[in-house]
């Protein structure tokens, strides 16, 4: 294995790197934070005596860290495991003069005004969008398209300070809102872009030099900003074989990667979309990186693939576990994540009797709560496998309803 540096904020717990890479001892250079290997210090020192703690781990004196670290140890390669490390670790192959996506690929891949202006130069359909770098941004767009329309960070992810504005009262409220705002109100960081309706999907899978290596695509449950203002379950269902949208959306991801800079080596991607009303797929973004929620692992009992792990471990030079497409899912999969409500949480009783059903609670009871908080913020995890597509739909609901009439937050 080359000597990687490897940029990762991901509690060692969650995400085990010193399981998921060959070895690491001797080959990895890691950039952390504390809070991400607290309780595994013993795991720190065994697999990670190359490492380097940051407080300030989105701070520009991080990247100058990484620079520093990279060059003491003679790193080969430069590996992330979070969607905002893509373009700090682009810059920081760039400066070492090491192979992998470069800052223009990156860019294209976590830019949204940057991503669609290629997808529509290259015959995309992508919503009418605009960058926001002042308020009459905001103001002339809203005039010429109407309302609704979505403000977003351009380099966000997760539906982060996405909000949707469909009155003046929602535009009076996102200005507002300014002081208080994660992401600042300035040039190169907004944008806005039209509402778009339909079906929404995402495809996920592993991409090399442009092209897709494999991939899957499957049915969201709802739209992710929906999620979090109306406090709802965000889940997903990988679509059947013979559904006529799977070519739909596997066509639009391989078109998509084809229009947007490519990166020399394997890397997992994660792609959004509607489906119009009229049958027309929408591109909503695409990311170099894999999918949140239980995307990963819902792919992993579809094709034994689990895709944050490949695409590290493509990242870090090794090669790829699965290199060609599979001809269909080994299992129908769905999962759901259950929103936290207001209040102390109070879980079911008794285990989920639903068939071929997975519920795992991820707070524990008592913990209090104010709703959702984040994209794939959740008070539990269900997954599901079943023969078909109809027949995980149909157990999904089953224990959603199951949890509702069980659930208490008081």
């Amino acid at each position: 294995m080359p000597k990687v540096l490897l940029l990762s904020r991901q509690p060692l717990t969650k995400r085990p790197l010193q399981e998921w890479l060959d070895s690491t001892a001797a080959d990895v250079i890691l950039l952390t934070t504390p809070k991400a290997v607290a309780g595994d210090e013993d795991t720190l020192t065994e697999h990670f005596p190359m490492h380097h703690l940051v407080d300030d781990y989105h701070g520009w004196s991080t990247e100058q860290a990484a620079e520093e670290a990279a060059l003491r140890y003679g790193a080969d390669l430069v590996a992330s495991t979070s969607e905002s490390d893509v373009l700090r670790a682009a810059r920081l192959r760039g400066r070492l003069g090491l192979p992998g996506q470069d800052t223009a690929s990156a860019t294209a891949y976590r830019d949204k005004v940057v991503m669609k202006r290629l997808a529509r130069a290259a015959g995309i359909t992508v919503p009418a969008f605009a960058p926001v770098d002042s308020t009459t941004d905001l103001l002339d767009f809203i005039a010429a398209e109407g309302f609704p329309v979505v403000a977003k960070p351009r380099l966000g992810a997760g539906a982060e300070g996405v909000a949707i504005l469909r009155d003046p009262d929602d535009v009076t409220a996102f200005l507002s809102r300014e002081r208080t705002s994660d992401i600042p109100y300035l040039p190169g960081q907004w944008m806005v872009e039209g509402y778009a309706t339909g079906e929404f999907f995402h495809v996920d899978g592993i991409m090399r030099d442009g092209r897709v290596v494999h991939a899957w695509p499957s049915q969201y449950s709802g739209g992710l900003a929906e999620r979090i203002h109306d406090e709802l379950h965000i889940g997903s269902v990988l679509l059947a074989p013979d559904d006529p949208r799977t070519t739909v959306m596997r066509k639009m991801a391989e078109d998509v990667i084809a229009a947007l800079p490519a990166a020399p080596h394997p890397l997992a991607f994660h792609l959004e979309a509607w489906i119009s009303p009229d049958g027309v797929p929408v591109l909503c973004e695409i990311a170099s990186r894999a999918g949140g929620g239980l995307i990963a692992e819902a792919y992993e009992r579809a094709f034994g693939v689990q895709l944050a792990r490949e695409g590290l471990r493509a990242q870090c030079g090794a090669p790829l576990a699965l290199a060609e497409q599979p001809p269909a899912p080994a299992v129908a999969v769905g999962w759901v994540l259950l929103p936290p409500g207001h209040g102390e949480f109070v879980p079911p009783a008794g285990p989920c009797p639903v068939p071929g059903t997975e519920v795992e609670l991820l707070l524990a009871p008592g913990t209090r709560r104010k709703g959702v908080e984040h994209v794939t913020d959740a008070a539990a995890a269900v997954f599901v496998q079943a023969a078909t597509t109809e027949a995980v739909r149909k157990l999904l609901a089953e224990a959603m309803d199951w949890w509702q009439q069980n659930t208490a937050w008081r």
